[in-house]
């Protein structure tokens, strides 16, 4: 990956050293790669990984509403004092009358991704024509991201995050799915690290019996690659006894 690309990485939420964070308080493996190349860990990133940090947001959060309105976790009823959300879909539903559930559900997170980019181009626009910036290391050497919401949509990102805590990352049905998730995890490792003659031959051979430090690399690395699908594959292979292993 090229400095910028793992610049933006690291930056993701902003400077990593500033008055509440100290050099000695880095994440190892960020301390570590800064040693040989310096990421600025004091500023913030380029105007193009700001961006996509907050394109983040825009995705995450439509995505979840959209996925926790089709789970069933809450009703569009649920959503009428949630900002942005609940005004959106009352404006739809007017319009629409005879809409479909679904079709509702399309139209409002369309407007709503509508909605916050554009607000997303109005105030970076703004902020960068009051920096007026010469250079990237101009944007980096801000107090500020030159990229970002408006002050209102601020408001709005914030209300509808904690209507998604509230309602659906702290539900009982996805805090049951996370249990399961932690757990397959845990005894998946648990058992390859006890056991990596069980892993695949091609990372078995990365694996040293006699190198418990450089086995637990390997058995996460392995982990961490694994889709949610093979994950689960994996692990009814290597417990289930009756499992047929491929």
């Amino acid at each position: 990956l090229t400095w910028e690309t793992l610049e933006g990485v690291v930056k993701h939420n902003g400077p990593l050293i500033n008055d509440a964070r100290a050099q000695d308080e880095l994440p190892n493996a960020v301390a570590e790669y800064n040693v040989g190349h310096d990421l600025e860990l004091a500023t913030f990133a380029s105007a193009e990984a700001q961006v996509a940090a907050i394109s983040d947001d825009v995705a995450y959060n439509n995505h979840d509403l959209d996925d926790g309105l089709r789970a069933g976790l809450f009703t569009i009823e649920d959503l009428a004092d949630v900002p942005l959300a609940g005004p959106l879909f009352a404006e739809v539903q007017k319009t629409y009358p005879d809409l479909d559930h679904s079709r509702v559900i399309f139209e409002v997170i369309r407007r709503m991704i509508g909605d916050m980019v554009n607000d997303l181009l109005d105030e970076t626009g703004r902020r960068l024509k009051d920096l007026g910036p010469k250079s990237a290391e101009d944007i980096r050497a801000h107090t500020q991201p030159v990229a970002g919401f408006s002050e209102t949509m601020r408001a709005n990102d914030a209300g509808l995050k904690k209507f998604l805590f509230e309602n659906m990352y702290r539900h009982y049905k996805l805090n049951r799915m996370t249990s399961k998730a932690k757990r397959v995890v845990t005894e998946l490792f648990t058992l390859l690290i006890k056991e990596p003659e069980c892993l695949p031959a091609e990372w078995r051979l990365r694996s040293d019996p006699e190198n418990t430090q450089q086995t637990a690399r390997t058995v996460a690395d392995y982990i961490a690659g694994m889709t949610d699908r093979f994950a689960l594959d994996e692990y009814q292979n290597l417990f289930d006894v009756q499992a047929k292993n491929s």
